[in-house]
């Protein structure tokens, strides 16, 4: 009756084994490493660089624990702080010779301590969050209206060039804001424009109106248009910082949206601060526009007139005013590579792009349509404009190398290269809000995080085996089983363990322990109503299902919920719980009833189970199951 066949204890074994394998790596701890990984897209790190990293180990006389070479970059595992500070500064020296002009970034990083053989098999720890490692934590808001601003600017562009094209006349084209206005003589030119609107400008709305003797037609972005639009704007900016982060060298990064419109970042383990908040809060975003050479845009360069109509006053790095046209030619993100470097003849610091095929087109076709011109490239900064150069046309550029420079530092080439490189913000960020938290707090959290779990494990496990006897020992078993079934699950997911996980994984216990205790009352019942000890153990596992899978199933849907709409530490709590709720189904009633099974089933003549007191309602005494 209470025998398990064969292949439900080998499910048993093999999960006993894996669990046990993929939950080990939590156990050893992090020691101190450098990591090297690549700044330039065309230099990568290889065999070649790992010998290079070894060799000057051995020069500086460091014995590292370990040296891999895995995904894109190069791990060295070291016993010491000092150790880690001395391996720095000598692969640094080795792989940086120039520091003006890095091939790759030498960062301080923790590695877990595994043995290799846990290493080969994917065994890997839990990432630790924020509030367990110590980091710092950001919270960006992005400028949705700039986003729609932006497109609205780009839109104005191609209808120009488009009405343009179809011959048709029109008196103006203005931007305000989020709209576009253009004015035209007669209706029979308005028509023509419409239909042309309604053809290639599916994402505009438009409306018409007189405005004197002339038609005027307003374009706006349509609403379902402009959500995709800061959609787009908000996932670009992710993957913007996704790349700059992958830059500053920082390991396991938590970057994820945050509303509608707020981004939140997470370094664990990030040791330069001051460094992190200068990259992310910088918005370098590139453009390059035409120089307004009209007599009216002199004036204004001198201070002495307006501002013409559809162009723009920017400052250069001197002071200088330049007035350039509205209209963008090309932006950051027609950028496949930045990289700092020198002038061949002033040696002064410069940036050298290079542009994607349609950048190299479309900067072909103006350069040779403007021989002669000054062309402008600004660089957008939290908002705020500078010409970096201005230089004259002097004749037709093609194969989409590109070089600025323009009275700046090398260091200032360093970072506007990192910046560009990485890739143009949608959007411009701001930082609102900023939390460091110190690596001696993350200790402390760690330890109160797992003496909290640790003794309501053993409160639990006490109680049960006093209450339960025996039968309170198998479950005590099986919640050890839960818990090392949940620490690998969330191992083998490489979920990033937060302090309100932790707090998911305490609760775990006591939920878990819930299903052995309705199992054991039921138990208790059927033997309370004169069945035998086999057939109660039968009914009292098989009657309990039922109420358990209820119970688990409408937890699990809070649990969803949380997942679903809760952000930061209460998704961290979601995860947990609900992984936790999974796990304690499995453990508490296949595992627990396989080894009761185990112990009482090859008992033929089972006349008493060890499950303590029970009560019998008619006569009022209490008696020992066995």
């Amino acid at each position: 009756m209470n025998r398990y066949p064969v292949w439900k204890y080998v499910v048993i074994l093999i999960a006993l084994v894996v669990g046990g394998l993929y939950a080990l790596p939590n156990f050893f701890g992090e020691a101190p490493a450098v990591q090297v990984s690549s700044v330039k897209t065309l230099v990568k790190v290889d065999g070649g660089t790992l010998a290079q990293v070894e060799a000057a180990l051995k020069s500086a006389a460091i014995e590292p624990d370990q040296v891999v070479l895995e995904a894109a970059s190069i791990k060295v595992r070291l016993n010491s702080t000092d150790a880690q500070l001395k391996a720095k500064d000598a692969i640094q020296k080795a792989l940086v010779p120039d520091a003006t002009n890095p091939s790759f970034i030498v960062a301080l990083n923790l590695v877990s301590r595994s043995p290799a053989w846990l290493t080969a098999i994917h065994a890997a720890p839990m990432y630790l969050g924020l509030d367990l490692r110590g980091g710092v934590h950001f919270m960006l808001q992005v400028d949705m209206q700039a986003a729609l601003a932006k497109r609205a600017e780009s839109l104005s562009g191609d209808v120009r060039t488009t009405l343009r094209e179809k011959n048709i006349r029109h008196s103006g084209i203005s931007r305000e804001g989020q709209t576009i206005e253009v004015k035209f003589r007669d209706a029979a030119t308005l028509a023509a424009a419409q239909a042309v609107f309604a053809d290639q400008f599916v994402d505009l709305q438009t409306v018409t109106a007189a405005d004197g003797a002339e038609f005027k037609l307003t374009a706006s972005i349509k609403p379902e248009a402009a959500r995709s639009i800061q959609n787009q704007a908000l996932k670009q900016n992710i993957t913007t910082l996704h790349n700059r982060i992958n830059e500053l060298g920082v390991a396991e990064p938590v970057i994820q949206q945050q509303g509608l419109d707020r981004i939140v970042v997470q370094l664990p383990g990030v040791q330069d601060t001051a460094k992190a908040k200068d990259i992310l809060g910088r918005t370098a975003t590139l453009e390059v526009r035409m120089v307004d050479e009209s007599a009216e845009a002199r004036a204004a360069e001198q201070g002495t007139g307006m501002v013409p109509l559809g162009s723009e006053r920017y400052l250069e790095r001197n002071g200088q005013a330049v007035i350039v046209k509205k209209q963008v030619i090309l932006t950051g993100e027609n950028l496949t590579d930045a990289q700092p470097g020198f002038d061949s003849q002033t040696q002064e610091p410069t940036v050298n792009l290079n542009l994607d095929a349609k950048g190299t087109r479309i900067f072909r076709d103006v350069t040779r349509e403007n021989v002669g011109k000054r062309m402008a490239i600004l660089l957008f900064e939290k908002g705020k404009g500078e010409v970096v150069t201005a230089p004259v046309i002097r004749d037709e550029i093609g194969g989409g190398r590109v070089q600025i420079s323009g009275r700046m530092t090398t260091m200032e080439a360093n970072d506007t290269s990192l910046l560009l490189r990485a890739g143009s913000l949608a959007a411009p960020m701001e930082i609102i809000e900023e939390t460091t938290i110190g690596p001696s707090l993350g200790a402390e959290n760690i330890a109160k995080g797992y003496h909290s779990v640790t003794w309501g494990f053993l409160a639990v496990a006490v109680f049960m085996c006093l209450y339960y006897m025996l039968f309170g020992v198998f479950s005590s078993i099986a919640l050890a089983f839960n818990l090392l079934l949940l620490v690998a699950v969330l191992s083998m997911l490489q979920a990033t363990l937060t302090l309100p996980g932790m707090a998911a994984m305490a609760l775990v216990l006591g939920m878990a322990i819930d299903a052995n205790v309705l199992i054991n009352e039921r138990i208790r019942e059927e033997l309370r109503n004169g069945a035998s000890a086999q057939a109660a153990i039968h009914t009292g596992y098989d009657r309990a299902w039922a109420t358990i899978f209820d119970s688990n199933i409408t937890t699990l849907i809070a649990g969803l919920a949380l997942l679903a709409f809760g952000s930061g530490p209460v998704r961290g709590f979601a995860v947990v719980h609900c992984l936790g709720i999974m796990t304690s189904m499995f453990s508490g009633v296949f595992f627990s009833r396989g080894v009761v099974n185990f112990w009482y089933g090859r008992k033929n003549r089972l006349k008493t189970v060890s499950i303590g007191t029970i009560w019998r309602p008619d006569s009022g005494a209490a008696v020992k199951a066995e």
